[in-house]
């Protein structure tokens, strides 16, 4: 049998052979690198070559054009989708599936269980209650579910407060309820969702293996605390499970919307977690290159089998998705489940600190730019993935999280640089006077992409309480729009220039967790 050691490899300094340690931190730092030289690059040839910045200025708006049209039609096509799953009654289709349709030797919808891992630390209870309640509403049957509550034993006296209080409340609610308390300083972890994670599906799987239910008949489903679901989203993700080839070795991916708090958060932290949300919309188009995030499912037999998500990495939700495609040679896909589930924007107690939450969530993100090594060094160890698909999946990540970094800075300085620092007999020429306008008006055509999410902005948000001025609050969200573009330097270039720089310099980042905050 094939050694596949570097399934557990997290970070350059965990290989023993020298040759491939630094084979792996080269890996690291070229994303960075890859981003860095790009930005001086761009700086410095517009004093030496502003002809050559001028052109390539023009192309890559051109290329933002491009996208931000593709993109709208993709929105566009996946919200229709999203919309028609949405008024399916997906309980009835279930229990009208015969199981000759079923991919797995089955005799019956129901002996599927769920098994639903909600990791927290020091978030409010309110929240708590919130995606227990959403699950209680369910219209899946609850004897079908195993709910484990995944509490820190670092949170002191507040988890031992959410133990004794949810417990009471929820305890008979479900077919198992379990809360697990994770142990703090446990060697080779990091204090991070996926430790506890980790930690509170190993001890489901004892439940799970005392009932006897076999792992292929248990789908998994790791939520964030916030995760709030829509009633028939465990009848769709078991339709799908039932219905896809092979689905032990796939995750099921629905589409996040920061919604629990919307109306109470500001205008910017709006903005950007409607245009999250649209991203995620957008991304079920693309599903030969969708990669699981944030609150996702999959077999559990799969989870198994690749030894659990990894408790030392920051980016848990996308990793085990790689672990998954490497452990079975590229044999394992993101099955879009076009349905939705509801979890918090991101806000704070005051302005300041929410613009520093939105920062913070946004490096985080950002940092699973560290998967690029994983999966690069996995590829060049595997050969039994074909070529086509480690091609595909390297330049879609590598040129994705280069633009993250790279696309707001480019656009914000290449329009009038090369006019500035490229000298006189430059600023003399026709292209030089063009420049800017050029730029200007492609930009402006781009913002289709803008007024395509102001649209949908309209259609999931959720009615604004005591708001009975429905046209003015649409004109407020089309506004707010509009300061997208002014932000995504500050909020989305410098978080994943931030995050990309540490990975050079191996400044390894711990978990951050984001707070959850409502108003009362």
């Amino acid at each position: 049998m094939e050694n596949k050691y570097y399934l557990s490899v997290s970070y350059a300094r965990d290989l023993k052979k020298r040759s491939e340690r630094v084979l792996y931190r080269f890996f690291e730092i070229f994303p960075g690198v890859l981003t860095w030289v790009t930005i001086i690059g761009a700086v410095s040839l517009s004093y030496f070559k502003p002809l050559w910045v001028a052109i390539f200025i023009i192309v890559f708006v051109f290329y933002w054009l491009a996208k931000a049209i593709y993109f709208s039609f993709y929105l566009k096509a996946s919200y229709k989708r999203l919309k028609q799953n949405q008024s399916v009654n997906w309980l009835k289709r279930l229990q009208n599936l015969p199981p000759s349709e079923y991919t797995l030797p089955l005799k019956d919808w129901r002996q599927i269980y769920h098994l639903i891992v909600l990791p927290m630390y020091k978030e409010p209870i309110e929240i708590v209650r919130e995606s227990l309640g959403g699950l209680i509403k369910a219209n899946y049957p609850k004897d079908r579910f195993i709910v484990v509550l995944a509490l820190e034993e670092r949170a002191g006296k507040h988890t031992e407060k959410v133990k004794e209080i949810i417990e009471k409340e929820f305890k008979d609610k479900f077919f198992k309820f379990l809360i697990t308390i994770h142990p703090q300083n446990l060697p080779g972890e990091i204090p991070a969702k996926s430790s506890n994670e980790t930690w509170a599906a190993k001890r489901a799987k004892e439940v799970i293996d005392k009932l006897g239910i076999p792992y292929e008949q248990v789908i998994y489903s790791s939520f964030d605390i916030d995760t709030v679901v829509f009633p028939q989203y465990f009848a769709r993700l078991t339709y799908k499970y039932l219905t896809t080839k092979n689905p032990t070795h796939a995750s099921f991916q629905p589409i996040p919307l920061f919604l629990n708090n919307i109306w109470q958060v500001p205008a910017i932290s709006r903005v950007f977690s409607l245009s999250t949300s649209f991203w995620h919309i957008i991304n079920q188009e693309r599903e030969e290159k969708l990669i699981t995030f944030s609150s996702h499912s999959m077999a559990f037999k799969a989870l198994v089998e690749v030894g659990f998500k990894k408790p030392d990495v920051v980016s848990d939700d996308s990793r085990i998705f790689w672990q998954c495609f490497l452990k079975y040679d590229g044999n394992y896909k993101v099955v879009p489940l076009y349905y939705p589930i509801s979890m918090d924007a991101n806000a704070s107690k005051n302005l300041f600190s929410t613009f520093l939450s939105i920062y913070k969530q946004q490096r985080r993100w950002a940092y699973g730019v560290g998967d690029i090594a994983y999966f690069l060094f996995g590829f060049l160890k595997n050969k039994k993935i074909p070529i086509r698909k480690k091609i595909a999946y390297s330049i879609e990540l590598i040129e994705g999280h280069w633009n993250w970094a790279c696309g707001p800075i480019l656009l914000l300085l290449l329009g009038w640089l090369p006019c500035v620092l490229g000298g006189w007999d430059f600023s003399q020429t026709l292209l030089a006077y063009n420049l800017p306008r050029i730029v200007g008006r492609i930009l402006t055509v781009a913002m289709i992409g803008l007024f395509s999410s102001a649209y949908y902005s309209f259609y999931i948000l959720p009615p604004k309480a005591a708001s009975r001025k429905r046209k003015f609050t649409q004109i407020k969200i089309i506004f707010e729009w509009l300061l997208l573009p002014f932000t995504m330097f500050i909020f989305t270039s410098l978080p994943a220039l931030d995050a990309q720089t540490r990975w050079i310099f191996g400044r390894y980042m711990t978990f951050w967790v984001t707070p959850k905050f409502r108003k009362s």
